[in-house]
């Protein structure tokens, strides 16, 4: 449900700032205005805006796809505490993703993002420590693989795109979304480390 919740949620809020250019001003990523102006909220609120209906629609349906599955795994691992760790799965994404972009640009006004692709890799990869064996199929891999084995292609081609740097895009948001969603879920429950390597290994 809390899923579907943020979905809806962003959808609105990212169809009203696209015809409204000072309000997706206002709440993009801004390092710079971070740092100086201590607009804090801007960690957050870049996650309820996109560039235009095919980011928000990639964002959306990632969420779409992994969110639930995520989200009920939360609620049977960690029970009554389950639905607030799934939301500090989701919005600790969103700023943990930014952390470096904020160190890399606090100086840079000229510098802004936006997009929740931050909070949606920490959801796949915390679906990919829980369920590393699920065969995965994306537009770029023609067949199916692995989620784990996706997890690592997936991980190196965002690091060595972020060091490259030649486009628009915020692989950096991606990655450490990436490492986020793997930590907390393993700092929430441990075992998950055994569990992940007895699956991989097919000892399970």
């Amino acid at each position: 449900m809390i899923t579907y919740i943020i979905i809806a949620i962003t959808a609105f809020i990212s169809i009203t700032a696209m015809e409204n250019y000072g309000l997706k001003n206002k709440m993009m990523f801004n390092a710079y205005m971070i740092h100086h102006r201590k607009e804090w909220y801007r960690f957050f609120s870049n996650g309820l805006i996109h560039a235009d209906f095919m980011h928000l629609a990639f964002n959306m349906f990632s969420l779409y796809m992994f969110g639930q599955a995520v989200e009920n795994a939360y609620k049977d691992l960690f029970e009554a505490k389950g639905i607030l760790f799934f939301i500090l799965l989701y919005v600790g994404g969103l700023a943990m993703s930014s952390l470096y972009s904020y160190e890399k640009h606090k100086e840079n006004i000229y510098y802004n993002a936006l997009g929740a692709s931050g909070a949606v890799s920490a959801v796949i990869f915390a679906y990919i420590i829980l369920a590393p064996t699920t065969k995965l199929l994306f537009l770029f891999i023609p067949v199916p693989i692995s989620a784990w084995l996706f997890g690592i292609i997936y991980l190196g081609i965002e690091y060595y795109l972020s060091k490259r740097g030649q486009d628009n895009i915020g692989h950096d948001a991606h990655f450490w979304g990436a490492v986020y969603g793997i930590l907390l879920t393993i700092i929430l429950r441990p075992s998950l480390v055994n569990d992940f390597i007895l699956q991989i290994t097919g000892a399970q």
